[in-house]
């Protein structure tokens, strides 16, 4: 129970100073990734500005295709300095 406890409060701390940490496991590390699949877009391929618009979007249901659900539920928590950081960090 320790370990669990202490893997879980290390992976908070890190997805808390790091917003684009939760969607790696999907996207890669630098969102080289086709998530799910295929179903996504290749995220580093588009603009900071794109990848905003889009997470946006999610973010108040404006935007999406299949995974819209999905991807809204992710997107909700996120701040619009999170949503900067991450367009930041992964856009061109």
């Amino acid at each position: 129970m320790k370990k669990f406890l202490s893997l879980f409060l290390i992976t908070s701390c890190l997805a808390y100073a790091n917003p684009y940490a939760k969607c790696i496991g999907c996207h890669g590390t630098n969102g080289e990734k086709a998530a799910l699949n295929g179903k996504s877009i290749i995220i580093k391929n588009m603009t900071k500005a794109e990848l905003k618009s889009a997470m946006l979007g999610y973010k108040d249901g404006s935007y999406g295709g299949s995974m819209k659900a999905l991807m809204q539920a992710q997107s909700k928590p996120l701040s619009e300095a999170d949503i900067d950081t991450i367009a930041e960090q992964i856009g061109k």
